[in-house]
C-alpha cells in the first residue's frame, strides 16, 4: 500500500472511536420543504386557533389582570389579593363553595344513569330506538322552558306534591327549603342533560370490541359480568371524558335552571360559583366577579384533573 493512501485513510479515520463506525444519525438531515401539501393542515387549523386566542385565552388572561384590580372608587387600581380576601370572607361566597361538594355528589348520578340507559340501548332492548330520541328530547329544550315547567311541578300546591298526598305522604316543599332546593335543581339538570352524556357513550359504544362481547356471551358471562368486565375497561376513555364533561357542565351550566327556580334562594341555599358571578356583576363588583371567575377556574382545573387521575388507576384496576 502506497504512503498516499495511507495518509488518506488515516484523515478520514481520524476523530472516530476505534472499532466504531458512522451511524446515519451523524449524517444531518435535509428539512423538507414546505409545500402546499405541507402547509394545508396549518391552515386549516389557524382559524380554529386564531378565534380561541381572540375570544377565549385573551380574555380569560384579561380577566385574571383584572381581578388585581380596585372597584368603585378604586376602580383600575392595583389592590393585589385584595378581591381574593374579600371573597374568603363572604358568605355567599362560602356557601357556593360548600354547594360545589353537593355538585360534586351528583355527578356519578348522572354518569351513571347516562351509561346504563346507553348499555340498554347498545344491547337492543325492545324499543331502544325509541328510547334513543326520546332520552335525547330534554338536550334541546331551554333551561328557562325546563325551570318553568318544574316550578309548576314542584310547587308546594303542584302535582307532584298532590300525588303523593294520595298514597298518604306528606308534601314537600322541593325549592322553598334549604336541605331540598339544590338537590332539587339539580336532579332537574340531571333529567335536562344527561341525553348529551348518552350520546357520548353511545358513540364509544360504536369502538367497543363486539368480538369480545360476543365471547363473553358464549362462555356464559351474565349482563353485570359483561358491564364490570367487558364493557366498562373497553369504554375508559369515554367514561373518563364523560366525568370531566359533566362536571364541568354542572358548574357552569345551571345558571338558567338556579335563576328560574330558586333565585339562588332561599337565603344562598342553592348559590353556585357562576350564580354568585352573576351577583356580583349586578352589584357594580367587576373586579370582584373576575376574582370569582378566577376560583371558579381553578376548581374547575383541579377537579377535572383529580377525576382523570382516580377513573385512570379505577378502569385500570377493573
Amino acid at each position: 500500500m502506497s504512503t498516499d493512501t495511507t495518509s488518506t485513510r488515516s484523515l478520514v479515520l481520524e476523530g472516530q472511536a476505534p472499532g466504531r463506525r458512522r451511524r446515519a444519525t451523524d449524517i444531518p438531515l435535509r428539512r423538507k420543504p414546505w409545500t402546499a401539501e405541507r402547509i394545508a393542515p396549518y391552515a386549516m387549523v389557524l382559524p380554529v386557533i386564531v378565534v380561541l386566542v381572540v375570544f377565549r385565552l385573551y380574555p380569560l388572561l384579561l380577566g385574571i389582570n383584572f381581578s388585581f384590580t380596585g372597584d368603585k372608587e378604586l376602580n383600575g387600581q392595583f389592590v393585589g389579593l385584595g378581591n381574593y380576601l374579600t371573597l374568603l370572607g363572604d358568605e355567599r361566597f362560602q356557601a357556593s363553595a360548600r354547594n360545589v361538594l353537593i355538585v360534586l355528589l351528583f355527578v356519578p348520578i348522572q354518569v351513571l344513569v347516562a351509561g346504563l340507559l346507553a348499555t340498554f340501548i347498545f344491547l337492543k332492548v325492545p324499543g331502544h330506538r325509541f328510547y334513543r330520541s326520546v332520552y335525547f328530547l330534554p338536550v334541546v329544550l331551554s333551561p328557562i322552558i325546563i325551570g318553568a315547567i318544574f316550578n309548576i311541578i314542584l310547587a308546594a300546591d303542584g302535582p307532584l306534591n298532590q300525588a303523593l298526598g294520595v298514597v298518604r305522604i306528606p308534601g314537600v316543599d322541593w325549592l322553598g327549603l334549604p336541605g331540598t332546593a339544590l338537590p332539587t335543581v339539580l336532579m332537574v339538570h340531571i333529567w335536562a342533560t344527561f341525553g348529551m352524556a348518552l350520546v357520548i357513550f353511545l358513540a364509544g359504544f360504536a369502538t367497543l370490541d363486539a368480538e369480545l362481547l360476543d365471547a363473553a356471551r358464549i362462555d356464559g358471562a351474565n349482563l353485570r359480568q359483561q358491564i364490570v368486565h367487558v364493557i366498562i375497561p373497553g369504554l375508559s376513555q369515554t367514561i373518563q371524558f364523560v366525568f370531566v364533561t359533566t362536571t364541568i357542565g354542572m358548574l357552569t351550566g345551571l345558571f338558567g335552571l338556579l335563576y328560574t327556580m330558586t333565585a339562588g334562594g332561599p337565603g344562598a341555599a342553592s348559590y353556585l360559583p357562576e350564580f354568585y358571578i352573576w351577583k356580583l356583576i349586578g352589584e357594580a363588583r367587576p373586579a370582584l366577579a373576575s376574582a370569582a371567575s378566577v376560583f371558579l377556574l381553578l376548581i374547575v382545573l383541579v377537579i377535572g384533573l383529580i377525576q382523570i387521575r382516580v377513573l385512570r388507576r379505577a378502569t385500570k384496576e377493573i
